[in-house]
């Protein structure tokens, strides 16, 4: 397939997911991203637009991020991490985004370690 038209297809599946999903205040829209090096994740209030939270696996306050890699094991230390950084931020339950990606792999292990620092999703 021509990467034009996966790409297409991607964004396709992404507004058909979007058109479904929104965050509030109390509930934000945990966003996740995932590139083939790096991990990204949101908590966004929809109603005005604004990022209450965010995690990636760039970040320069995450440990041995040298070493933090798209993978199971990278995706488990940053869903730990973005676990922490919404309760920090005050949130207890979010609606989980997963950007058209297949709940398998990377963006279940990242689900599970967000629920195990005690997030609901």
């Amino acid at each position: 397939m021509r990467a034009d038209k996966k790409r297409s297809l991607l964004q396709r599946r992404r507004w058909r997911i979007r058109k479904k999903i929104s965050g509030t205040e109390s509930c934000p829209r945990m966003s996740v991203r995932m590139t083939h090096k790096n991990i990204y994740v949101q908590f966004v209030n929809d109603e005005l637009g604004r990022t209450i939270a965010s995690v990636s696996s760039r970040d320069k306050n995450v440990e041995n991020r040298e070493n933090l890699a798209a993978n199971i094991d990278g995706a488990k230390q940053i869903g730990k991490l973005a676990g922490e950084a919404a309760k920090a931020a005050g949130i207890e339950t979010a609606v989980f985004d997963r950007s058209g990606a297949r709940y398998h792999g990377k963006v279940k292990a990242l689900a599970e370690a967000v629920r195990e620092a005690g997030l609901k999703i």
